[in-house]
């Protein structure tokens, strides 16, 4: 009997934009032009897939080159292997065989191919957690080749990424994100001289260890409850040893299972512990392990599995030896959490504090801190302070928008807060405070009824550290900056762009968008849903681009989304263009509906849950079609819903004006937009000034006038 022949690749449009080296628009293009493009094999009306050897068939026919990175190969021939059932742990162990050992997958036949991965792989099996014995077949061939030509073209790293990142799409396993690179050597260099022995116990992708070693760790010990998460950290940790980013020598044992439950290190001390444990996780193991040993500063409650993670970590560090984890916020105020928090303190246990700005890492819109401990020695503890350092606010601003934050300016928050801790950690008692930054607060004001440890309230406790001169410095400049916002508040308003209809209300004919868009006047576009993805830069696997999202229409801001473009799907989602109007999908809350793009917003992504409106510039004027489109009459015709009303863009109405018509209230609600603008803008900074005059009048740094000079 004949072998079936075997499954086909499926490719995206976007995907078939990297094969050939042109643009998405290009692709489309092909598909309506071409009659002999072929055909969709699967997928959806909106996001169709093709059969990837009949795409490879047609651009050969027109003399297409091939312009696919070899990761783009990898990824496209592993979709392939998946069909057949087979996972990706047998490759991680290829992929430490060929950085070792590099070999040209050309000159092997797929014979030769098998046998060679099969007896390199085997070498390695000892080295990766939970592995079965490697049994390449013939089946195997195109994804061995793609991944050898991926190693010895793009480096192993990449290659690892690429394989990690299909195995968690496959596991469903939600949470699983990897510490941003910045964030990650924040971390380590934040443990005090040369640590040699450093254990990660909910290592993930190894990013923490990873860093570690690049400073001159050379004993590294992770565990994950993952098997996906603690193969990818051995070996990519073996990697960095092959390729120098990690000491020669340096020592891997990595582990799976829950270190809460099941620690695979028992008796292992070492000199530090890094660690971004998992948070808000309520099933950590609370009822069986009551009388765990390392619950040497109290029993967490069941909420209060951070602070678990803190004790075992602790409990794993030689006296004098630092551990650094990264904790959400209210890990530091709960009051479930009060006495242990109090003993840490009065242990001498928690040295410092910091808190990270919003979008440091997942989740993006909180802002996490950074715990550091210590594990305390037998000679009584001489601390007597706490250092907290407060770097919440250091963000990039965007370049639109007032109260939105933009990407982490890590260099900033990485200096401010390492500057801090070091000099903190050579004299605490001689420590200089920061306004606003930095603060050391004795053990005896800390020891309160709430044990409150939030950098910020810290932080802003020491008013008498702030300079007068400064402070009365910047509260004058956020004066003359609210009175030039005002005063270009009253120079808009003053502007008379309109004026009563006569004798009455004029009534005019009008149309639905549903209407104009079978008529060609407009195309109205909505991106399909793809789940958030944080960008990998380390791995090299995919690269985020800006996203609009309806937030940023309602708060003016910048695009501060993000989507992967190696998601499935992002071939079709729209780019925004210069005249697209953008409106809020959800409807409700504060701030502004709709937006007309301009040359800030060209070629960013149209996010989820924003409608676009495309007009043809002969026949409607955006802005005219702006300010229709966003008046609340309408909105509330063309909603659904009750406490959330979503909207319904094709139920939406447009007058039928001519288009010079349409133009003079244009420009009436393009006035209209930057007088909002410039409102909130003035609402924003007398925010800011009332904020720094109260502060300063109750901190001492300011006084008022006397009567007769007010």
């Amino acid at each position: 009997m004949s072998q079936p022949p075997a499954p086909s690749a499926q490719v995206t449009a976007a995907e078939i934009s990297r094969i050939a080296g042109v643009t998405r628009a290009t692709v489309s293009n092909w598909r309506r032009r071409h009659e002999n493009f072929p055909a969709p094999s699967g997928g959806t009306d909106t996001s169709p897939l093709y059969d990837l050897e009949k795409i490879r068939t047609w651009l050969a026919s027109r003399g297409q080159p091939t312009a696919a990175t070899p990761s783009s190969e990898l990824r496209t021939t592993l979709r392939l292997r998946e069909r057949a059932g087979a996972g990706m742990s047998d490759l991680l162990l290829l992929v430490l065989a060929a950085a070792r050992r590099p070999t040209d997958p050309h000159a092997l036949s797929d014979a030769d191919l098998v046998k060679h991965a099969n007896g390199a792989a085997a070498g390695f099996a000892d080295v990766v957690p939970d592995t079965e014995p490697v049994r390449f077949t013939d089946a195997d061939a195109p994804a061995l080749r793609a991944l050898l030509l991926c190693v010895r073209d793009e480096g192993a790293q990449t290659a690892l990424g690429v394989l990690a990142e299909r195995e968690l799409e496959d596991s469903a396993a939600s949470g699983a994100y990897r510490t941003p690179a910045p964030l990650a050597d924040l971390l380590a260099r934040l443990v005090p001289g040369s640590p040699t022995r450093v254990l990660d116990p909910a290592c993930g992708s190894g990013t923490l260890l990873s860093a570690a070693a690049a400073l001159g760790a050379r004993e590294l010990y992770g565990q994950d409850s993952l098997p996906v998460q603690a193969r990818r950290t051995a070996v990519g940790l073996l990697l960095a040893a092959e390729d120098g980013t990690a000491a020669e020598g340096t020592g891997v044992t990595v582990h799976t299972g829950d270190s809460l439950r099941a620690d695979a290190f028992p008796d292992l001390a070492v000199d530090a512990v890094l660690c971004n444990p998992p948070y808000g996780d309520r099933d950590w193991g609370h009822d069986e392990l009551a009388y765990d040993p390392r619950w040497a500063y109290g029993f967490p409650p069941r909420a209060e599995s951070e602070l678990a993670w803190v004790q075992h970590a602790l409990a794993h560090l030689d006296p004098g030896g630092h551990a650094v984890l990264l904790l959400p916020p209210a890990t530091a105020s709960r009051a479930s959490g009060r006495r242990i928090r109090a003993e840490l303190i009065r242990s001498g246990a928690l040295r410092a504090v910091a808190a990270l700005p919003p979008g440091a890492a997942i989740p993006l819109h909180i802002g996490l801190q950074v715990w550091v401990l210590q594990r305390p020695t037998p000679a009584p503890s001489v601390h007597r302070t706490v250092l907290f350092v407060d770097t919440a606010n250091e963000a990039s601003t965007p370049e639109r928008g007032l109260s939105r934050s933009g990407a982490v300016n890590w260099p900033r928050v990485s200096e401010q807060v390492l500057s801090a801790w070091k000099a903190y950690a050579e004299n605490p008692d001689a420590f200089e405070p920061e306004a606003g930054v930095a603060r050391a607060v004795s053990v005896v004001d800390l020891l309160d009824e709430v044990v409150d440890v939030t950098p910020a309230r810290q932080v802003r406790a020491s008013q008498t550290d702030t300079d007068p001169r400064e402070l009365a410095s910047r509260a004058t400049a956020a004066q003359e900056a609210l009175t030039g916002a005002a005063e270009s508040v009253a120079s808009l308003a003053a502007i008379e762009l309109w004026g009563a209809a006569s004798p009455s209300t004029r009534q005019w004919r009008s149309a639905t968008v549903s209407d104009l868009a079978r008529g060609g006047a407009l195309k109205v576009l909505r991106a399909p849903h793809v789940s958030p993805k944080q960008t990998d830069s380390e791995s090299g696997t995919g690269a985020a681009r800006p996203t609009l999202t309806g937030s940023d229409i309602a708060h003016g801001s910048a695009p501060t989304g993000h989507i992967d473009d190696t998601q499935a799907a992002t071939d079709q989602v729209p780019e925004i263009a210069v005249g697209d109007v953008l409106v809020r999908g959800l409807i409700g809350g504060r701030g502004p509906v709709a937006r007309v793009a301009g040359e800030n917003e060209a070629g960013v992504l149209l996010g989820p849950n924003v409608h676009l409106f495309r007009p043809d510039p002969a026949r409607l004027d955006p802005w005219f079609l702006h300010g229709f489109l966003g008046s609340e009459a309408n909105l509330a015709g063309a909603s659904t819903g009750s406490s959330t009303l979503h909207l319904s863009p094709g139920r939406l109405r447009v007058p039928l004006l001519p288009l010079e018509e349409q133009r003079r209230y244009g420009e009436a609600f393009r006035h209209v937009a930057a007088l909002r603008e410039q409102a909130i803008r003035a609402e924003e900074l007398a925010k800011e000034a009332a904020h720094l005059v109260v502060d300063g009048l109750t901190g001492g740094q300011l006084v008022p006038h006397k009567p007769e000079s007010l």
